[in-house]
């Protein structure tokens, strides 16, 4: 199954980030370039990061300008988020581009690599779940809860998994087709944000 493959490279890349647990951290991605490991390696280490950018940005001693600072990274970073979520996109349109699909094939709500990409943040919801489930200096009434909360996530993983190799199965037996849409993200175009074009 696909999805046993990105959630254990997803859990690889979240332990190895937290050896450092730092935003600034160089990534060590141990597979080959332009590899889909080495592609959802890079998507998880990516949301992680970007995890811990929204943690620091909400602190209310922040520095405005720190702050602000921190909001262009999250920023660029979403961009690379979805950039490579559009080239795991391109990967799957390769791989199935040879199956002839089914008169009757409908299309899906999401792309297999948006759907990943719930997988990746879930996979960070999960591990930053069962650290608050593992704190020492926690009531009993916050362990209790944050226990509920993993037990949901888990679920949810384990179905989210599920619904994403059904999809991938489909589609390689042409009851399901894809297409890649680009995000056309406006706010970061400077010929399309007003803002950044002078409209005044």
């Amino acid at each position: 199954m696909f999805t046993n493959l990105c959630n254990d490279i997803f859990n690889d890349s979240i332990v190895k980030y937290h050896v450092c647990d730092d935003v600034d951290t160089e990534i060590q991605n141990p597979y080959p370039v332009k590899s889909i490991e080495y592609y959802l390696f890079l998507k998880n280490w990516i949301d992680a990061v970007q995890w811990h950018l929204e943690d620091i940005i909400r602190n209310p001693a922040i520095n405005p300008a720190e702050a602000l600072k921190l909001k262009r990274r999250i920023d660029k970073s979403n961009q690379e988020r979805t950039d490579l979520v559009e080239l795991i996109d391109s990967y799957f349109l390769d791989r199935y581009k040879d199956v002839e699909t089914q008169t009757d094939a409908t299309i899906n709500t999401e792309s297999p690599a948006w759907a990943i990409d719930r997988l990746s943040i879930l996979a960070l919801k999960i591990y930053h779940m069962r650290q608050e489930v593992d704190r020492k200096d926690a009531s009993a009434e916050h362990t209790a809860q944050c226990s509920r909360k993993l037990t949901v996530l888990l679920e949810q993983q384990k179905d989210l998994s599920a619904a994403i190799d059904t999809l991938l199965d489909d589609i390689a037996g042409g009851r399901k087709y894809m297409k890649l849409y680009k995000q056309m993200k406006m706010y970061n175009d400077p010929s399309l944000n007003p803002v950044l074009y002078g409209k005044n």
